[in-house]
């Protein structure tokens, strides 16, 4: 069931963005006059699942789920009807528009995924607010996976800045340690003093390839009791800091030492306000001290009106493009062998959650469409920034690039293409079903 229901999500989201993009340009396109033969989500080589015809657009649905396309009246796309190009020019082709227009029409899908993906941050903001851990928060300080100690951190850590900008979301600490090209200088409280941690690239560029970021760092647990069962002596707000000879250890471990005095008694240490308490209890036969523990962490929300949640909406976009992009830069770079992280189809679906949770999907959605914005961007052929690069061309220079060379450029272009769906699909089967 809970893959079901991250399969109903992929392809929820997959149809809105390729809808959404194709719509851009169908859209430009008919604003300026351009005859639109086809309107597809998804691909329909040889059949498609659903059509219908409304004046001169066909509109589908195809059977391959790895896209769609608008099939544009004189143009060269992956379509590649060469035919419609021996004929004489039409006032209603794509190749009889200005360069400006074609311009326009290229990157209107692109335009069209940037602005989703504002409208439901702008949405996200106004309907949900913005929840998020504040580092003023974690007064036990967080515990670091192995990848996180071989970076300099030690449990109880407190972070205090990053390349000196203080921290107050961690997750965006988070974020400056996977994206950035010189490596970071990162400050921490330990044991009352700070102390400087100066991150190389390559120790970072070693923690991804590891992803040692899954669970890199989290909030220390204490022993902080909510209310008491059997305990005689304890009060709601104790935080017991040491048992036995053991202290400094988290709930867990704690818990785990009293399954092991099970039937005896223990000497606790209890911190209550500023005061330090030496305690003999008795643990019961189930391992169980007689009290109940407290969550002492608490989310905060900050919530927008609806003209607060515009703006908010526009800097959570700019945020996910810049921080997208930075990766972008930092993948294509082989000495940082990031370029193995990149998934397929596979890696895309099993970012949704297993439950259904409107919040969740609307986020991945719109950080999906911005990755949809970027990655079609791109000057390569086959892709809108491939067309968008030759219009420029011609609008810069007064020269067009001839049709030979276009046809040319796409075949390589959806070579190219081909060869990169099949290796991050196939990182996919290697990560999920070798590995």
């Amino acid at each position: 069931m809970e893959i079901f229901i991250k399969i109903i999500q992929f392809f929820l989201c997959f149809t809105i963005l390729v809808g959404i993009h194709e719509l851009g340009h169908f859209v430009m396109a008919r604003i300026f006059g351009i005859r639109v033969e086809k309107f597809y989500i998804f691909f329909d080589p040889w059949f498609s699942l659903f059509k219908f015809k409304r004046g001169d657009t066909e509109y589908g649905i195809g059977w391959l789920p790895m896209g769609g396309y608008v099939k544009i009246a004189g143009m060269i796309d992956e379509s590649m009807d060469k035919e419609q190009l021996k004929r004489p020019v039409q006032p209603w082709e794509f190749r009889a528009k200005p360069a400006w227009q074609r311009f326009l029409v290229m990157i209107a899908g692109v335009v069209m995924n940037v602005v989703l993906a504002i409208v439901i941050y702008c949405g996200v903001c106004y309907t949900w607010g913005d929840t998020y851990f504040s580092n003023e928060d974690a007064r036990w300080g967080y515990a670091f996976n192995e990848s996180g100690h071989r970076l300099g951190f030690e449990d109880g850590d407190r972070f205090v800045s990053v390349d000196g900008q203080p921290v107050d979301d961690p997750v965006a600490l988070l974020n400056a340690l996977l994206i950035n090209e010189n490596g970071r200088r990162v400050v921490v409280e330990r044991h009352g003093e700070e102390v400087a941690l100066d991150l190389s690239l390559e120790a970072l560029i070693a923690m991804r390839q590891e992803q040692g970021y899954e669970n890199l760092f989290r909030l220390r647990e204490p022993f902080i009791v909510d209310s008491v069962v059997t305990a005689a002596g304890l009060r709601k707000g104790d935080e017991i800091i040491a048992l036995n000879q053991y202290r400094g250890l988290e709930f867990f471990d704690y818990k785990a030492l009293l399954q092991l005095q099970a039937g005896e008694e223990v000497d606790i240490e209890v911190l209550r306000g500023a005061d330090t308490l030496t305690l003999t209890l008795p643990v019961d036969a189930d391992g169980r001290l007689g009290v109940v523990a407290a969550n002492p962490y608490t989310p905060r929300t900050r919530y927008y009106t609806f003209l607060e949640s515009v703006p908010a909406g526009f800097r959570k976009a700019g945020r996910t493009l810049s921080s997208y992009w930075q990766q972008l830069k930092l993948i294509v770079q082989p000495k940082t062998e990031l370029y193995k992280e990149v998934g397929g189809f596979l890696s895309i679906g099993n970012i949704f959650s297993s439950t259904w949770n409107w919040h969740d999907f609307w986020l991945k959605t719109a950080f999906l469409s911005i990755i949809l914005a970027v990655m079609n961007i791109i000057p390569i052929p086959g892709l809108d920034g491939g067309h968008a690069i030759f219009t420029l061309w011609e609008m810069l220079t007064g020269r067009k690039v001839s049709d030979k060379v276009l046809e040319v450029a796409q075949y390589a272009g959806l070579l190219l293409l081909l060869a990169l769906l099949l290796y991050v699909n196939g990182n996919d089967f290697y990560r999920f079903f070798i590995k």
